[in-house]
């Protein structure tokens, strides 16, 4: 028997690829890790089975593009959320999935959504500036969450699931307590937002937020030096706070990234700190560790890239792309 692969980013490669339709807006891997799903510019659900790419189309669950996905408990439902509004459940391993609930979540776009740690509950952001929270197994709303003076971006459970976070348009993140549904504190991202005058628009927002298994940080990520919106003329940031103060420990960075923006951060099993950004026609990984601004390593990909998410065997990863593809990314070296 082989010894187990070692995470080492250092070592990234692509082992597989596999196309939708149309361009991809996000993607999830189920908690058994049998599963990719991915939502598009479109308003259907692909489902890819890891072992071999199968593909199944999983539709009449949205009426638009589908942009935010999450699963219950152990993985037996995923649940979609979409620019109409609604957040879809679907059995995760049906033969040919269809719709089990539809709910009217938000007015306008659902932008993020994310199941707390044991699965039982999912948070959704949306366009309407509010957060709201969902029982995973039957759809019914648990708390709702008002406070927000833009579009939610992001909502984040901290790993030991008595919080939520959120963070929106105008570089605020709010930490909520879950059962109460009470505001706890704010914590000051306002690098990440940006007002340009000239062309009358508020500008990035919080993107990504992801809080470091052990409670130490709390990544928020976007974009700044956004000197032309329109344009897309910006950098991928990140900020990292010490839970305890508040403060920003530390400014990420990524020189030489044009046009980037950090869609989304999870953190690795040896505290590495990994963002997924699109790019000048690219998208790439880039690798943090908390004492340093720069990356310590970047994983190019063939193309923009907007969603990423981590296997349960923290060493694959799989990424949504405007190509059409989602692609899987292994963190170790090549057998």
């Amino acid at each position: 028997m082989s010894a187990p692969a070692e995470l080492d980013p250092k070592q990234a490669h692509l082992v597989s690829e596999w196309k939708h339709d149309r361009p991809m807006n996000a993607c999830r891997i189920d908690p058994q890790g049998r599963y990719v799903f991915g939502g598009s510019e479109d308003a259907v659900v692909s489902r890819f089975q890891l072992d071999d790419g199968t593909r199944t189309v999983l539709a009449e669950g949205h009426d638009t593009w589908v942009r935010a996905l999450a699963f219950s408990k152990d993985g037996t439902h995923a649940i979609s959320g979409a620019c109409d509004g609604k957040i879809t459940w679907w059995e995760t391993a049906a033969e040919t999935p269809t719709p089990v609930r539809s709910v009217a979540a938000h007015k306008g776009w659902v932008r993020s959504m994310d199941a707390n740690p044991d699965g039982t509950l999912i948070a959704t952001g949306g366009n309407d500036n509010m957060v709201r929270i969902w029982n995973a197994l039957d759809g019914s709303l648990m708390q709702e969450l008002s406070g927000h003076q833009g579009h939610i971006y992001s909502v984040a459970f901290h790993p030991q699931g008595g919080f939520l976070l959120s963070g929106d348009l105008m570089g605020v993140v709010k930490q909520w307590d879950v059962a109460t549904g009470k505001e706890v504190r704010t914590f000051d991202a306002k690098p990440l937002h940006t007002h340009n005058g000239g062309q009358g628009v508020d500008y990035g927002g919080v993107r990504a937020l992801s809080v470091s298994p052990d409670g130490k940080w709390l990544a928020a990520g976007g974009l700044h030096e956004a000197t032309n919106p329109f344009a897309g003329v910006n950098k991928p940031l990140v900020l990292l706070f010490d839970w305890e103060t508040q403060e920003v420990a530390q400014k990420h960075v990524t020189d030489g990234v044009e046009r980037g923006v950090a869609w989304r951060l999870v953190w690795l099993a040896d505290g590495t700190l990994v963002g997924v950004s699109s790019g000048s026609n690219e998208g790439m990984l880039l690798f943090w560790k908390p004492d340093a601004a720069s990356d310590f390593h970047r994983f190019k990909l063939p193309s923009n890239a907007r969603d990423m998410d981590l296997h349960p065997d923290g060493l694959q990863v799989a990424t949504a792309h405007h190509d059409q593809h989602v692609r899987i990314t292994r963190l170790a070296a090549k057998a």
